[in-house]
């Protein structure tokens, strides 16, 4: 497996993954806004050339939000996700990131151990943020010192 930041050419198939796995996805053309961001990351792994997973991060001064995490259906539970958010989280922290925010559908049960798995903690609730179906956000924040 391969680690590396997203580019413009992967966008067809990250929205094959994106569409797949959510409700709502993100449109084409919103990645590729981020992308050209100096102030976002977003990594992909790849094996054979295939992208089987992605997630992306946006910096405000030493805080990060995460903005998505996604692994393809038939790869789930390998760590891929794993692996993804740890390479994410030491990537952000090398730029000065201290703080990253989160928020997970409350159902999420597997995404949610997976981050505290990872040091996040759960520090709030967003009522019916989510829709199709509608459901709670949980809000998790991971905090690490210089």
């Amino acid at each position: 497996m391969i680690l590396r930041e997203m580019l413009v050419e992967d966008l067809d198939k990250v929205m094959e993954i994106e569409e797949d796995l959510f409700a709502v996805p993100w449109t084409k053309e919103g990645y590729f806004t981020f992308l050209t961001r100096k102030d976002a990351m977003f990594l992909v792994v790849e094996e054979k050339g295939e992208i089987l997973g992605y997630c992306g991060l946006l910096m405000v001064l030493d805080e990060g939000d995460v903005t998505n995490v996604a692994v393809k259906r038939d790869r789930q539970r390998e760590g891929i996700g794993n692996f993804l958010m740890e390479s994410m989280l030491r990537l952000a922290y090398e730029q000065g990131i201290r703080t990253v925010h989160l928020e997970v559908r409350a159902g999420n049960s597997v995404a949610v151990r997976l981050y505290e798995r990872l040091g996040f903690v759960k520090d709030g609730i967003r009522k019916g943020y989510y829709t199709d179906p509608v459901e709670d956000a949980v809000l998790m924040t991971r905090r690490q010192e210089a």
